[in-house]
């Protein structure tokens, strides 16, 4: 049988190559044996799915396996982005939630999600748990329960609606692009706008599982047709969703692409600035350092995590949380779901415009020089599995001292292999830093920097590429 390989948030596969309706079925098997050992079964399991193709078909096989097994569905009647498959968990006291999807993958990936009775990422505990009722074959029987199709969006929309200050941003009488990147987040984000009166355009909100031209993840390259927009339209932002709708990408007046770690920390120094909400903030491995700095400002302890949301949401289970966010866009908050949100970071993002009077470059502009310039890269490596392990090895390795022209600092291991490099800060800039990190279910690994200067920042992604392919 095919290898199941669970990642940072669930398990994706190629579609008909390891994404199969029996490999669907294995996971469905697993998620219902440990839902009736570990759960209270009878509350139920929320299913929903996304714009890919099959997704529809998938659920409603989860669906079969789940009730089959006793347990009560409620199934998603079309498709619904991630966090209200979550807020729905949470809201009818589910025992779990599943979603189809592989969120930002390209068009021929699709995969399974799980969702604890919290409304958030499944822990690393619970994730455990199901890899072993899967690798033991779990597929339980019992009487046949019922599965009920219902609408998982109205309630989500309100929640959402609220937990901004929507007459806020239709006052400031701003106007936005939306992306939904063809994926479960069309119509939401604009039928919010719409309902109150927010001026808007949107793109890109058709059904299509091939994704023309796209991988649906709102970074670069994959937002041009956004950037063009804005500029086109004259808004004041433009606000993107990924695949199932649980990540934000952004782009601000002049059509520049805002990346997640400026987002966070537009949000992060709005919160504490104009909200004075309570709770510690989080950040992952592989995010921006000013965040450390905004924290450190107004007195609040940063906890750094492993990459992965459900490390965030595990953390906000015992902490109390301000914000919780990660490298790809994926940002939630303590006081609402533990739980990253695409569509509900969209309207915050908005919502500090509307309050500060000022586009979205303008409040970056604002942060890069009180906190210093902090400049981001990424590179996905396409390369064998040899290749990727030698990487890491010759990263972990002591002898390893040097990374192009820079000695190496101090290196950190938490998740990857992280280099701290003796590269020029221009000032207060970033502390120049590299971390190589090997995917656990594709053959990437994946080179990230942060340093002072855009230009500075595609030396070392040379220099890391170099040193992975040792040329």
């Amino acid at each position: 049988m095919t290898e199941i390989k669970f990642g940072t948030d669930g398990w994706r596969g190629l579609i008909a190559d390891d994404f199969t309706f029996d490999n669907v079925r294995r996971v469905a098997g697993a998620i219902a044996s440990y839902v009736l050992k570990h759960e209270d079964a009878k509350r139920g399991v929320v299913i929903g799915y996304d714009t890919r193709f099959l997704s529809d078909r998938a659920a409603r096989i989860v669906a079969e396996v789940i009730a089959a097994a006793g347990i009560p569905v409620k199934l998603a009647n079309d498709y619904v982005p991630t966090p209200a498959v979550s807020y729905n968990v949470k809201k009818l006291g589910a025992a779990g939630g599943v979603m189809i999807t592989s969120s930002h993958n390209p068009w021929n990936w699709n995969g399974v999600k799980f969702k604890a009775r919290f409304g958030g990422s499944a822990t690393p505990a619970i994730m455990k748990s199901i890899e072993g009722e899967l690798a033991a074959g779990a597929m339980p029987k019992g009487q046949a329960a019922k599965i009920e199709e219902v609408d998982l969006k109205p309630a989500y929309v309100e929640a959402i609606s609220h937990f901004a200050d929507i007459d806020l941003i239709r006052r400031a009488n701003l106007k936005f692009a939306i992306d939904a990147m063809y994926g479960s987040g069309r119509g939401v984000l604009s039928g919010i706008f719409e309902a109150h009166g927010i001026r808007y355009v949107a793109i890109r909100q058709e059904v299509n599982p091939l994704f023309p031209g796209i991988n649906p993840e709102p970074i670069l390259p994959h937002v041009a047709l956004l950037q063009q927009t804005v500029v086109k339209e004259k808004c004041y932002a433009g606000l993107a969703t990924d695949g199932d709708a649980d990540r934000i990408g952004a782009v601000a007046e002049d059509g520049g692409f805002v990346d997640s770690h400026k987002c966070m920390c537009v949000l992060l120094n709005w919160l504490l600035q104009y909200k004075k909400w309570p709770g510690d903030v989080v950040r992952a491995f592989n995010t921006t350092g000013m965040m450390d700095r905004i924290a450190a400002k107004y007195g609040r302890k940063l906890h750094e995590c492993n990459i992965g949301f459900k490390y965030i949401a595990d953390l906000m289970m015992g902490h109390e949380i301000l914000i919780g966010g990660e490298e790809s866009g994926g940002i939630g908050y303590g006081r609402f779901l533990p739980e990253r949100d695409g569509i509900l970071n969209a309207l915050l993002l908005a919502n500090v415009m509307a309050e500060e009077k000022k586009p979205l470059g303008e409040l970056v502009a604002d942060l890069q020089r009180e906190f210093g310039p902090h400049f981001y890269g990424r590179r996905d490596l396409h390369i064998s599995d040899e290749m990727k392990n030698g990487a890491i090895r010759r990263a972990g390795d002591p002898q390893t001292g040097k990374l192009g022209a820079y000695a190496i600092l101090r290196k950190e291991n938490r998740d990857g292999v992280k280099f701290y490099l003796d590269a020029p800060k221009y000032g207060n800039g970033a502390d120049p830093w590299v971390l190589f990190r090997a995917s656990g279910t594709e053959p990437i690994l994946r080179c990230y920097v942060e340093a002072a200067k855009p230009e500075l920042v595609e030396e070392i992604l040379e220099a890391g590429e170099r040193f992975v392919r040792q040329d």
